[in-house]
C-alpha cells in the first residue's frame, strides 16, 4: 500500500480566531502553523490566505508573501493554494494564486449551497476555464468534490480535455449542502473514482477522524486542519494544526500505513 499523504488545511476562508485562537491570520502565524503541521507529518499545505485582520483574500501578492515565507523555512513542503476563495469572488479573482505557478492548486467541480443565502458557484464554464488555466501553467489540479455529481462532472470534462490524467480528487464530506460524512457515502464516492486516480478525504467537523481512518484503511490519503475542524476531540479545541496532523499519524500507525515525505508525495501524485 502506498505511503499516506497528509494534507493540512491550515486556515480556510470561513473559520475565525473566535472559533479557535490558533487559526492563522498574519504571515508569522501562517509560517508557524505550516511548520507545526509539517513537523507532525504533513506533506502538503492547503492554503487560503488572510489579511492581518482575518479577512480572506485571493490577492496574488498576499499569496506570494505567505508562500515565500513558508518556503524560506520549509522548502520541502508542497504548497497547494485554494482557487475557491470566498463566496462572491469572481473567477479571475479566485485564480490569482495560479499566476505564481504552484505545483498544485484546487479546482472545485460544482456548485454548492453553503447555507442561508450563500451559494458557492462553479458553473461548467467556470470549471473549464480553471481547468484550461491549470493545463497552460503546468499546475496539477486537486479536484475538490462535495457530491457524486461533481465526480461525474470532472470525468466528463476530463474526456473533453479540460482535466488531465492521472486525476487527484479531494472528497470533501460533511459540508452543509454537500454529501454527508457517513461511511456509506465514503464508499459510494470512492467506488465512483477512476482506477488510476488518487484521492484524499477531507471530513468536515465531527466526520474528520472517522473518515481519516476509512481513507487510511482503503489506501487513500487524508486532509485535516483548522479549515475543516477546530476540535481535537468532542468539545476540546485543537491547539494547532500540528495536533490534528499528529492524531492522523497515530491512526496511520495503528493501521500499518507509513507517512509520506513531501518528496514521496510528489512521486505518488506525479509531481516529481
Amino acid at each position: 500500500m502506498e505511503k499516506l499523504i497528509i494534507t493540512a488545511a491550515i486556515s480556510g476562508a470561513e473559520v475565525t480566531k473566535e472559533m479557535n485562537p490558533a487559526v492563522p491570520y498574519t504571515i508569522e502565524e501562517f509560517v508557524r502553523e505550516a511548520g507545526l503541521a509539517y513537523k507532525a507529518g504533513a506533506s502538503i499545505i492547503h492554503l487560503h490566505v488572510r489579511w492581518d485582520d482575518g479577512r480572506p483574500t485571493q490577492d496574488r501578492e498576499r499569496f506570494r508573501v505567505v508562500m515565500d515565507a513558508i518556503r524560506a523555512k520549509y522548502p520541502e513542503l508542497i504548497i497547494q493554494p485554494s482557487t475557491g476563495g470566498a463566496v462572491g469572488m469572481s473567477n479571475d479573482e479566485r485564480l490569482q494564486p495560479t499566476e505564481l505557478k504552484p505545483e498544485m492548486a484546487t479546482l472545485d467541480c460544482g456548485t454548492l449551497n453553503f447555507g442561508g443565502d450563500e451559494v458557492f458557484e462553479n458553473t461548467e464554464n467556470t470549471i473549464k476555464y480553471f481547468g484550461n488555466r491549470m493545463i497552460e501553467l503546468g499546475i496539477k489540479p486537486e479536484l475538490e468534490v462535495f457530491d457524486k455529481s461533481m465526480i461525474d462532472m470532472a470525468l466528463r470534462l476530463h474526456k473533453k480535455g479540460y482535466i488531465k490524467s492521472p486525476m487527484h480528487f479531494d472528497l470533501v464530506m460533511g459540508v452543509n449542502g454537500g454529501i454527508t460524512g457517513d461511511l456509506r457515502d465514503f464508499v459510494f464516492l470512492r467506488e465512483s473514482l477512476p482506477s488510476d486516480a488518487t484521492y484524499t478525504v477531507a471530513g468536515v467537523g465531527r466526520f474528520e477522524f472517522t473518515l481519516a481512518a476509512a481513507a487510511i484503511i482503503d489506501g487513500g490519503h487524508v486532509r485535516v486542519g483548522l479549515e475543516d475542524n477546530v476540535y481535537i476531540s468532542k468539545g476540546v479545541p485543537a491547539r494547532s494544526n500540528g495536533e490534528l496532523v499528529e492524531k492522523v499519524v497515530r491512526l496511520a500507525k495503528e493501521f500499518g500505513r507509513e507517512i509520506a515525505t513531501p518528496a514521496e508525495a510528489r512521486k505518488i501524485l506525479g509531481l516529481a
